[in-house]
């Protein structure tokens, strides 16, 4: 979404002595349209120079010749630095970041004194959530203190960070200055909406200065999406085009965020118009181009939930995934006390950058699933390497999300909602949730974890590049402790009291009788005793102890390996990327010989949260081996959850479940494994004969008998097992 409006655009480019080119600004700026085309028309007319050309089809939608014009400009001026700015913010416009960076950047090489340029700067670094935007708003204050768009550029990413009162600061000196006052208003106007008034002053202030300014409804609205409150952001956003329909990003984001409350028929429309008007939007294109891509999913309904898979992967993944999701939805609605008002709806893509595009309306998001309130949208598990990511623990995390959001009405602050939903993946199943990572514990040795109280601006807008996924560590640490210090129901007390619209200050005194301050370092006390361990020896001495087993495991100097591989395993135990302690000592003791031993090893890097299918098929088929094949099944069950596109895996585990007579389960692997297309179709028809026969099922027995012997008509197994129905 375009943080500022076009007009804030145009002022940005300083004015020249050209009494018609203030005079189609003015026009402008209060919303008189048909008066500043004809202005900047009759100023192409005459013949202006290459600047005031680019301007002037720029206002007027011709965003090409505007190019073609700032290039012609920059070439006869080429110290001008002003011209690359103006230049600059056109890329901003028209979405090429990258573009426009490199101009304030040329900008500055000409003039480092340019405020105008770092304020470009500031816009780029925005655009990202990049904590350079703060640094390159002030130094263009410092520049010029007069620049009203860097005082409405702080207060906005105050807001992001939802700290009202510095905004109200920045907002104040904004007004203060002589520039254009409509986004001061706008931003003025989304701190009374998210204060909970139905209307603002603001509002009437600036339809008063432009009648046709629909930012001062899309502006605000941007701060519901950031805040998950997409109902009342949908809300503003149709105000906006209601009073501007030319406002074409308020349609784009009016559709993106329909379609996230399932609103898909409404969406496209809003999206059609976006791009009639902005063809050059990619959240508008790439939104309309995974809406028709939709046409290949198959769609699943029931009274309590909704899925949406691919139809190449929708056989295979539909029984896991409704069981997990009915058992999430049970689960949930017990433990949260809430009951949802209309199915859950999750899509799963088997291409991230589909998912990127639902989520963001742009490819290149990193998470694995996102949550818009009833409806989930996540990564199937083909969207990724086999064993890099844990499907079912993501879609534990999301459902999580669905009810403290609708139970709160999307007001529970983003780091307890993300901090429960980490807590909750550790508690559904043996190495599910995420493990403590190096970034983890450097972040810890090096005291950069947030106040409870600024907890938020660790997701919204990091300070370094492992912010995010530390913040994710550090909130759902706090729910740990608070659940197992006070108890679970004050972490619902705590919901509850976000609910009715309490800030952090007063939620910890009213759940937990504490101030936030007090809380921090009980919250200190707790993280020393689980981390102090591995942060005091993970630099250097668990990096060299690693780098020598890695070595003498290269070396097969298996006798060798066993101790330091032990210690390294002990001083770090959450450690089970690939070259971890675990396996090494697992194929120490295979080894030596010691199966017991290996399997154990490798048994406490699956509960540890290891995740590489080919090391726990390993230890499965060690506890086949051993005997324990309720052991085996289970391994092979959990690991179900990371990677089900497995031939081997559901064919392996479709055995286990019939000689031990689990038919009726076996049928769910082996009609998987048929799914797959696998390369023995012969013999899955055949193992899924052998488990209706278990079942006493003599049709679905036949059945499948046939369809084996019509892949290979001489398969004696076969052939053998219809011969001893048909007596």
């Amino acid at each position: 979404m375009r943080r500022f409006l076009p007009l804030a655009l145009l002022l940005a480019w300083p004015l020249t002595a050209e009494p018609a080119l203030e005079a189609c600004r003015e026009h402008q700026e209060h919303g008189r349209r048909a008066e500043a085309r004809r202005c900047y028309r009759a100023m192409l007319e005459a013949e202006a120079d290459a600047r005031r050309q680019a301007e002037a089809y720029w206002k007027l939608g011709d965003r090409k010749r505007a190019n073609e014009s700032f290039r012609a400009a920059v070439a006869m001026r080429p110290k001008d630095a002003a011209a690359r700015v103006a230049w600059g913010r056109l890329f901003l416009e028209t979405y090429n970041r990258a573009e426009a960076s490199k101009l304030f950047q040329e900008a500055l090489g000409i003039d480092p004194q340019s405020a105008e340029a770092h304020l470009g700067l500031a816009l780029v670094a925005s655009e990202g959530f990049e904590s350079a935007a703060v640094e390159q708003a002030n130094q263009a204050l410092k520049l010029r203190p007069d620049l009203t768009e860097a005082h409405d550029l702080l207060a906005s990413l105050a807001l992001e960070e939802e700290d009202p009162k510095e905004a109200v600061e920045h907002l104040d000196r904004a007004l203060a200055t002589k520039g254009c006052p409509l986004q001061a208003y706008a931003l003025k106007a989304a701190i009374d909406f998210l204060a909970g008034r139905s209307s603002s002053e603001w509002v009437t202030k600036a339809l008063a200065y432009n009648p046709t300014y629909g930012e001062v409804y899309s502006i605000p609205a941007r701060f519901f999406v950031i805040t998950r409150r997409y109902k009342e952001a949908v809300g503003l956003y149709r105000q906006a085009v209601a009073l501007d329909p030319e406002l074409w990003d308020a349609h784009a984001q009016l559709g993106v965020n329909l379609w996230r409350l399932g609103e898909e028929a409404e969406a496209r429309r809003h999206l059609e118009t976006a791009y009639r008007g902005d063809p050059y939007s990619a959240v508008t294109v790439n939104s309309l181009r995974l809406m028709d891509s939709l046409k290949r999913f198959k769609t699943f309904s029931s009274p309590r939930m909704v899925l949406k898979l691919q139809e190449k992967e929708a056989d295979l993944l539909r029984p896991y995934v409704e069981e997990l999701l009915g058992k999430a939805i049970e689960t949930y609605r017990v433990k949260y006390g809430f009951t949802p008002a209309q199915p859950v709806q999750l899509e799963m893509y088997p291409d991230h950058e589909d998912f990127a595009v639902r989520t963001m309306g742009m490819p290149g998001l990193g998470a694995l699933g996102v949550t818009f309130g009833y409806v989930v949208a996540m990564d199937s598990p083909s969207a990724r390497p086999p064993g890099s990511f844990h499907w079912g623990s993501t879609l534990w995390h999301e459902l999580c999300h669905v009810f403290v959001l609708e139970r709160t009405h999307h007001k529970a602050p983003r780091w307890l909602s993300e901090g429960l939903s980490v807590y909750e993946e550790t508690l559904a199943g043996e190495g599910w949730g995420d493990r403590m990572t190096p970034d983890v514990i450097l972040a810890i040795k090096n005291k950069k974890l947030l106040p409870v109280a600024e907890l938020d601006r660790g997701f919204v807008r990091p300070t370094y590049p492992a912010q995010v996924p530390v913040s994710y560590f550090q909130a759902g640490a706090i729910c740990e402790l608070v659940a197992s210090k006070w108890g679970f129901p004050k972490l619902l007390a705590m919901l509850d009291a976000y609910s009715a619209g309490r800030g952090t200050e007063e939620v910890f005194e009213q759940a937990l009788g504490l101030k936030a301050a007090e809380f921090d370092k009980e919250f200190a006390e707790f993280l020393r005793a689980r981390t102090e361990k591995v942060v005091t020896s993970f630099e250097p001495e668990w990096r060299k102890l690693m780098e020598n087993v890695v070595r003498l495991a290269r070396e097969k100097k298996f006798a060798e390996v066993m101790e330091p591989a032990r210690r390294a395993r002990d001083l770090y135990p959450d450690y089970v990327e690939p070259g971890n302690a675990y396996e090494i000592l697992a194929e120490a003791m295979l080894a030596a010989g010691d199966k017991e031993g290996a399997a154990r090893e490798q048994e406490r890097y699956r509960v540890a949260g290891g995740r590489s299918p080919r090391a726990l098929k390993k230890l499965a088929a060690l506890d086949s081996e051993l005997g324990r094949r309720d052991d085996a099944i289970h391994v092979l069950g959990q690991l179900l959850w990371i990677f089900p596109g497995d031939e081997e895996l559901l064919a392996r585990l479709g055995d286990l479940l019939l000689e031990e007579k689990q038919a009726q389960r076996a049928v769910r692997e082996l009609e998987s494994l048929l799914a797959l297309k696998p390369i023995d179709p012969a013999g899955a028809h055949y193992n899924l004969a052998r488990a209706y026969y278990q079942l006493q099922d003599r049709e679905k027995t036949r059945e499948h008998l046939l369809e084996a012997l019509e892949a290979a008509p001489g398969y004696r197994p076969a052939q053998k097992l219809l011969l001893e129905i048909n007596r």
